[in-house]
């Protein structure tokens, strides 16, 4: 007969630094209107995401690289990444963190910021508009 164990549930570190330098490379390549949002509790997709802006193409291009090359310094890769430089929208997936690059006109239409507008902003050091 097979014995049942209940399984203890572990605790996984806070990836609040990890946002926190998120933030910060995203800052460094001029990104505009950045947010972060806490959606522990709210959602069992992640723990927090984050949302950027990018003025124009290049721009936007180096949102994203500079994020993923500077969380890949750190030993972060992103565990799926999404979407296409002509739509306007692309995501890395990091498990506990969702970070989504937009093009301004994009991010107006998909209104992810109205849709999360419950969840608590997370307090950041850097100019984010």
């Amino acid at each position: 007969m097979v014995k049942l164990v209940k399984k203890t549930k572990t605790a996984q570190p806070d990836s609040l630094p990890h946002v926190h330098r998120m933030v910060v490379l995203a800052a460094d390549r001029k990104a505009l209107r950045i947010r972060a949002y806490d959606v522990r509790g709210l959602t069992l997709v992640a723990d927090y995401f984050i949302m950027c802006s990018a003025s124009s193409e290049p721009h936007f291009k180096a949102v994203f690289n500079g994020i993923r090359e500077g969380m890949k310094e750190i030993g972060l890769v992103p565990m799926h990444t999404e979407g296409r430089l002509r739509g306007g929208w692309l995501l890395l997936d990091y498990g506990t963190i969702i970070l989504h690059v937009f093009r301004e006109e994009a991010r107006d239409f998909y209104d992810l910021d109205g849709l999360w507008a419950d969840a608590p902003q997370v307090a950041l050091d850097v100019d984010t508009d």
